[in-house]
């Protein structure tokens, strides 16, 4: 056998670094139902089923939901596409996608890649709460819960336990994540979308049999054109940018694991139909419930978030007698399936940023996003125990609160608007609109290039504005 020379082995030592540093070969959704279930899921998250009712209530029923719709399908859709065909363009994350179109536009993405670790790290910490509700009310807790806050107050502010219910929340998700792109994130919401719209369809169809819930269901179909508003139109644009879940990295990221035989038109038509039938639903159960019971919407109309969700909502399930304890647990059942198909939507993007940026491993990149938004999450948790006197916004501030204002009302605007100014005129919208022709017609690609150059940009700068001035008490709504 010859004897290897010093050449043949610097040869052979490049050929093994060679291989070691292959990228992983990157996973594809099953079809199109694998991505639109997917996508959805991740649309439709707690800001639907606390977010839409109040704006519902609060905006004159069936005129917000016009004005909402409209938004849907024309804003909604045309930066869904964008981010959809960005990422099957790229076949990558948020920064990697805008670094292939040169290095120099990585920063592009950076400042939206930032958003999912931000939001999953007090996402997590609502879906504890979420969590905790769901088996109080399996252990019977119906009238404790339904004590005007102070047993929510009391769980909040007892650390090591709202820590071990995140902690709790996280753990799922990983799990799912753990079990990759088709063994996990699509068998998940294969089983969980399905699940959270038939259960929020019998819940809906349930409270409509209530005496009184016809008017509620009237109050929120109904328009009332005195409701009409430059607030209303503020609102329903704000609510269509984060009910589609735009700007959060999360569609740049399911896009990249689109096949280029799947059409990016009709996904985002079918992914913006079901959120907002879905956010119909959501309507549905909460509305004519509390006209049920408590007699009015006013409720719902003056209370969004966790205060809609965690203090008004147990006090209309009370009122309902022997089966509120099954009405109880069986909704917040749904709302956990809510906060999880968004959270995993979240991990997810978080682990491929990192593994697509830093030329990682996938379980390297899932070990790390573990790492980092468990501790995340449990210092946001404090933020309403022992550390409630970090207060970034004010008096009666959260470290939550804060967190949320920046990701919101100031990073989702302004990375969407950096989105639409690149394709709109850095790079034209011809370099996407080839990408969404690859599976079918685009039809209306000029109006969608438009869309993208014109009217989104105004309508983003419209949201950042209105959301920062909001926070700050400078305008009222």
């Amino acid at each position: 056998m010859a004897v290897p020379t010093a050449k043949s082995k610097r040869q052979r030592k490049i050929i093994l670094v060679d291989v070691s540093v292959v990228p992983e070969q990157r996973a594809s959704w099953s079809g199109k139902l694998g991505f639109v279930l997917a996508a959805a899921g991740s649309a439709v998250g707690l800001g639907t089923i606390w977010r839409f009712p109040y704006l519902a209530a609060h905006y004159g029923g069936g005129t917000f939901i016009f004005v909402f719709f409209l938004f849907m399908l024309t804003l909604g859709v045309a930066l869904l596409v964008l981010e959809i065909a960005l990422g099957r363009n790229t076949g990558k994350s948020i920064i990697m996608a805008f670094a292939s179109f040169g290095k120099q536009y990585r920063f592009v993405g950076m400042l939206t890649a930032a958003v999912p670790f931000i939001i999953a790290s007090y996402y997590g910490v609502v879906g504890g709460w979420v969590t905790r509700y769901m088996f109080a009310y399996a252990a019977g807790m119906t009238k404790e819960l339904a004590d005007g806050g102070d047993n929510f107050g009391a769980f909040i502010s007892d650390g090591p336990q709202s820590v071990a219910f995140m902690l709790l929340f996280g753990a799922i998700t990983f799990i799912i994540v753990a079990l990759g792109v088709n063994g996990g994130v699509e068998r998940a919401n294969l089983i969980m979308m399905p699940a959270l719209i038939l259960v929020s369809l019998l819940i809906g169809i349930f409270t409509l049999t209530q005496p009184g819930a016809l008017d509620g269901l009237r109050y929120f179909l109904v328009p009332d054109f005195s409701k009409f508003s430059l607030e209303l139109l503020i609102a329903a644009l704000g609510q269509t940018f984060f009910g589609l879940s735009l700007g959060a990295a999360t569609m740049v990221t399911y896009g990249s694991y689109m096949k280029k035989d799947v059409s990016v038109t009709s996904s985002a038509l079918q992914t913006t139909g079901t959120t907002l039938g879905i956010s119909l639903l959501a309507g549905l159960m909460i509305i004519p419930a509390t006209f049920a019971t408590l007699g009015s919407a006013n409720a719902v109309a003056k209370n969004s978030g966790p205060s809609l969700m965690f203090l008004v909502i147990p006090e209309v399930f009370e009122k309902f007698g022997r089966i509120a304890t099954g009405i109880g647990f069986v909704f917040f059942l749904l709302v956990m399936f809510a906060a999880l198909t968004s959270m995993i939507s979240l991990v997810e993007a978080c682990v491929s940023i990192l593994q697509d940026t830093l030329a990682w491993k996938r379980r390297q990149a899932l070990l790390v996003t573990v790492v980092v938004l468990s501790s995340a999450g449990i210092i946001v948790t404090l933020g309403y125990s022992s550390l409630s006197f970090i207060q970034p916004l004010g008096e009666g501030s959260t470290i939550l609160d804060f967190l949320d204002f920046m990701t919101s009302s100031v990073m989702m605007p302004l990375g969407g608007l950096l989105m639409c100014l690149f394709f709109g005129w850095r790079k034209k919208p011809a370099v996407l609109i080839d990408e969404v022709r690859l599976s079918g017609e685009f039809k209306r690609a000029g109006l969608w290039g438009v869309m993208i150059k014109y009217v989104a940009p105004i309508l983003l700068v419209a949201i950042f504005i209105t959301s920062v001035l909001k926070t700050f008490g400078i305008i009222s709504f």
